[in-house]
């Protein structure tokens, strides 16, 4: 109804790195977990966006494209509309690489929830970043997505980059400061 909580809030699938907790709270402080849930019809892709190598991972990064039969395991995070901003300009929506999608997922109890994802535009493909791919598989097992999907995502290759990735020591310096919050 106008004015209740509901205005406030939307459901964001991640897939991607965003599948780790610290990495979507570096920028999106709102986020909670919902659910893990399957996108059915879809595959797991990673590609340069124009050709373009990222200048944050140094490698490929994740998209969704559809595929009869396939499918991708991702998490749904609830957050507040006040973070829609900071998500769109993390996936680079302004410059044209991300576009927000709708998806409808699955979660293991069988919830059907309407979700705002995102896709990757006019890209190449390419590998990933061994670091970008530590994150994703990560952030799959933090949040137990299914062992089958968990061996997939641990055998992609990557490009055996091993130059600095600045976003990943945000990434551990985020988690080591966890443990010593809750130690």
């Amino acid at each position: 109804e106008p004015g209740g909580r509901e205005c406030c809030w939307f459901l964001y699938y991640a897939y991607g790195s965003n599948l780790l907790r610290e990495r979507l709270l570096l920028r999106n402080p709102s986020a909670a977990l919902c659910a893990p849930a399957r996108l059915q019809d879809f595959k797991l892709e990673f590609g340069h966006h124009q050709g373009r190598i990222s200048s944050v991972w140094h490698g490929g990064t994740a998209t969704i494209a559809q595929s009869p039969g396939d499918e991708v395991w991702g998490i749904v995070w609830k957050m507040n509309t006040s973070n829609l901003s900071s998500l769109d300009k993390q996936e680079g929506v302004k410059d044209g690489i991300y576009v927000p999608i709708e998806v409808n997922v699955h979660t293991q109890a069988g919830k059907v929830l309407t979700c705002r994802s995102y896709q990757m535009q006019d890209y190449v493909p390419g590998p990933p970043s061994p670091q970008y791919k530590k994150v994703i598989c990560m952030g799959a097992k933090q949040n137990g997505l299914p062992t089958d999907y968990l061996e997939k995502l641990e055998a992609i290759e990557t490009n055996n980059y091993a130059g600095p990735v600045p976003i990943m020591e945000e990434i551990e310096a985020a988690i080591k400061g966890e443990k010593i919050n809750s130690a």
